[in-house]
């Protein structure tokens, strides 16, 4: 199903304004928290069930707000350890364990929590909508 989530969030993205860069940006954040949560907190089954919810709204940016996509994904495998949520350095050349770090790099806002006994991922992209040019 990884598939029909990317191209999934690549149209709303798209349709939401984002630029093709940030489109891109945002697929591949999600389809990385997705495959880590498939990976570490289900121990790599991939049929257990995974809350993914998206949500177009007004967040603080720069002291003002500003008009963003928050995407929440919420997942009732193992917890977390926050401490462990670190990437390995990028020097480091080898397959794998770069996904947290592209998560951070893609996204403006990257938040874990544990609620109600449940993991939660929470992403925020900032549209950045670019000014019509002169004479336009």
């Amino acid at each position: 199903m990884l598939c029909v989530v990317r191209n999934a969030v690549g149209e709303l993205t798209a349709k939401l304004g984002f630029s093709e860069p940030d489109c891109r940006a945002v697929v591949r954040a999600v389809d990385e928290a997705l495959t880590n949560i498939i990976r570490h907190a289900y121990l790599g089954n991939p049929e257990q069930p995974i809350d993914a919810s998206f949500h177009r709204i007004d967040a603080p940016k720069d002291g003002q707000s500003g008009d963003a996509l928050e995407i929440v994904l919420e997942d009732n495998g193992v917890t977390a350890n926050p401490e462990k949520m670190c990437g390995r350095a990028l020097e480091d050349i080898r397959p794998g364990g770069l996904g947290l770090h592209f998560i951070r790099e893609c996204m403006d806002t990257v938040e874990f929590s544990r609620n109600n006994g449940r993991n939660q991922l929470r992403l925020v992209k900032f549209l950045h909508v670019q000014a019509p040019k002169k004479g336009a």
